[in-house]
């Protein structure tokens, strides 16, 4: 029986999709829910897996193809027995050239899709790493590991921030003998680029800053901390404190949560926060939804979850659409201030930085607090400099008296 293998159903948002590497070739066997291609969409690399055992019978689109939703790209045979040897792959696959890059012995080893991919990119044989997850299967932070061990290198190699279509070439000397090394940009930098360049382009963005006084929040995270991890098996972090408080000062000016729809301004009666997170393919916004009903932990637990499984390219395209506000921590990279760009079609997005003591007057003494600059960038052509101004301050009262906020005052 011959069953088509199809691309996802994409999102609405999602047009088309493209091919990055084929793990099997025509005429090898295959396992039920076993990997057979990985496919890179705007926001997120899917894995297509097998709909039935049997033989891959034929690949209609090579790495590197174009393709969209519900678009046949291989066909399985479910009554037939895998060949001898294997017919040739699909001319370019990134799948054949990695088996011509790695020892035999390594090509039957499991890997997750991110680690292939880094032992394909770094040429590591995988049958040198232990693989600590499920059954075995060597991870990328097996991969990773591997590296930092061989190399002295620090958690991250080089080259790998965002895969591209296919192998990148060598590094090729310029003229003049410089070294240069041409990479094709990834479908999500791409995707980036373009609606970052659209928000400048269409709205007027204007940022407002502020201070914050973090010592209360810093001392009651101090002191609850380890009940809080105890009881809830999560650790208590900034972020929650940041998000209760970005909701309660949304309550208060409810236009920043708002977007422009043409000529109409739409207000959301609810509260989707995006949190701005770094993966191995660039900047991520998965939303957390109805903030308004979470409690503390359930937003640490969240964003911990997305942090990881942006790492491991898991995240899903549900949980990167839509958002009515978002908040980026430029401070977990050292960086003291920056003027947010707008993630559209929010109207607003608010920019956290380190948190550095600096001398402070209170009640007309001069003392060192801990102090963390606040941005918010803003849409002015739906929100006033008053609205912006004033939202800034009801964050920072929040979190400066952080009781009030959790009593809902």
């Amino acid at each position: 029986m011959k069953i088509e293998v199809k691309v996802p159903a994409l999102s609405e948002s999602v047009a088309e999709a493209t091919l990055l590497s084929w793990h099997k070739k025509p005429g090898e066997a295959v396992k039920r829910d076993e990997t057979l291609v990985d496919i890179e969409t705007d926001k997120v690399v899917l894995e297509v897996v097998a709909p039935a055992d049997g033989v891959l019978q034929e690949i209609t689109h090579n790495d590197g193809d174009v393709v969209s939703s519900e678009e046949v790209i291989a066909i399985i045979d479910s009554d037939a027995k895998a060949t001898a040897k294997a017919a040739p792959a699909a001319a370019g696959t990134t799948a054949q050239a990695a088996a011509k890059e790695m020892p035999a012995s390594s090509v039957v080893v499991s890997l997750s899709p991110a680690a292939r991919k880094l032992a394909v990119e770094n040429n590591i044989d995988p049958a040198r790493i232990h693989g600590t997850g499920r059954d075995n299967r060597i991870t990328k932070a097996d991969i990773l590991e591997y590296l930092n061990a061989r190399g002295g290198k620090s958690g991250r190699p080089q080259f790998i921030a965002e895969p591209p279509v296919a192998t990148p070439p060598p590094a090729a000397p310029t003229p003049d003998g410089r070294i240069e090394k041409r990479v094709p940009m990834s479908r999500l930098r791409a995707r980036v680029a373009e609606r970052l360049k659209e928000a400048q382009n269409t709205a007027a963005i204007l940022t407002t800053f502020n201070e914050v006084n973090m010592k209360p929040v810093m001392d009651l995270r101090n002191k609850y901390k380890d009940d809080f991890e105890k009881k809830h098996g999560t650790r208590l972090g900034f972020m929650s404190f940041f998000t209760r408080a970005v909701v309660e000062a949304l309550k208060q000016f409810p236009v920043i949560n708002a977007s422009l729809d043409g000529q109409d301004i739409v207000y959301h009666g609810y509260y989707d926060i995006g949190i701005a997170v770094g993966s191995p393919r660039g900047l991520v916004v998965p939303i957390l939804r109805d903030v308004e009903q979470m409690g503390f932990a359930e937003i640490e637990a969240s964003i911990r979850d997305f942090g990881q499984r942006a790492q491991d390219g898991k995240l899903t395209l549900d949980e990167l659409t839509g958002g009515t506000f978002s908040i980026t921590n430029g401070g977990v990279f050292g960086s003291l201030l920056s003027t947010p760009i707008l993630n559209p079609p929010q109207s607003a997005i608010l920019g956290m930085h380190k948190i550095q003591e600096r001398p402070v007057v209170e009640n007309g003494e001069i003392v060192i607090r801990p102090i963390m600059y606040l941005a918010l960038s803003y849409d002015h052509r739906i929100i006033d400099g008053k609205d912006a101004v004033l939202f800034l301050v009801a964050i920072k009262d929040a979190l400066e008296d952080p009781a009030r906020m959790l009593l809902e005052l």
